[in-house]
């Protein structure tokens, strides 16, 4: 038996009884999330990356070589590198020889978006994950906020692959964390609140990706533009019972673009 307000009731009554109660929902139809959050495991997924290239060499380690953004391949060799070798020629020479995204290791357009070798670099992207992360949790739910980051990741990957060096590595989830900042700015937007806080401080960084060198100014205006797609198409998605059919279409749609423009990509580097 069940203990209740009054009295006990049986487990199939109870049971029953949550059939017929509607699930709280957010503002733009997702679950209202309540214990664990999202957030939390995706600062926890970052530093867990972090610790693991720390404790196996941090600038030196051989992770960061199979799990870093790397369009084209590249033969490591000691001192030094030699890019677009073929993979036998590599080895025969005593070279490592690293796929990238055009040789067949899509992994790492997912992978990248949770590296960080830098203690500064981890710190920041965490710290707006942890602060920009509970606010969309809450307006989105935890599986269209989850929807919203890896997406925003994925944008900031791809734009990372066309129009970067083909043979340097990218790292980083600032691409990730510039698609929250797209999203809360469609929320202002959304809501008629005053952008002018956010549009500030998205300018100021991006001022910032293009002032200092190493930045990749590509992967921050591809999250921003990822993240702020999907989160307009889970605004402003007409209410109703096919609300959820036209969120998660746009969040395909975007998926095919991208695996499109992916395509593209790998036959000019391969041709």
């Amino acid at each position: 038996m069940v203990s209740a307000s009054v009295g006990f009731q049986c487990p199939e009554c109870v049971a029953e009884g949550k059939k017929t109660v509607r699930e709280a929902r957010t503002s733009y139809g997702g679950l209202v999330p309540s214990g664990w959050s999202v957030s939390i495991v995706l600062v926890a997924i970052n530093v867990a990356v972090w610790l693991l290239i720390a404790v196996t060499g941090g600038n030196g380690s051989t992770v960061t070589d199979w799990i870093a953004l790397l369009p084209s391949s590249n033969c490591n060799v000691p001192g030094g590198f030699y890019p677009g070798l073929a993979s036998d020629v590599c080895q025969a020479n005593g070279g490592t020889w690293l796929p990238g995204v055009a040789d067949g290791a899509g992994w790492r357009l997912v992978t990248s978006i949770f590296t960080q070798v830098g203690f500064v670099h981890l710190f920041f992207n965490v710290f707006n994950i942890w602060v920009l992360g509970p606010q969309l949790e809450a307006a989105f739910g935890r599986l269209r906020f989850l929807a919203i980051y890896l997406m925003a990741g994925l944008s900031g990957s791809i734009a990372v692959y066309l129009f970067s060096e083909p043979h340097g590595m990218t790292i980083g989830a600032s691409g990730a964390v510039f698609g929250l900042l797209g999203a809360i700015l469609v929320m202002v937007v959304r809501t008629r609140q005053p952008p002018q806080g956010i549009l500030f401080w998205i300018g100021l960084s991006l001022v910032y990706s293009f002032v200092v060198t190493g930045i990749s100014w590509q992967a921050h205006i591809g999250g921003l533009i990822g993240g702020a797609l999907i989160a307009a198409a889970f605004v402003w998605a007409p209410r109703g019972p096919r609300r959820a059919w036209y969120q998660w279409g746009a969040v395909a749609a975007l998926f095919v673009v991208l695996v499109a423009l992916t395509a593209i990509r790998t036959i000019t580097l391969t041709s």
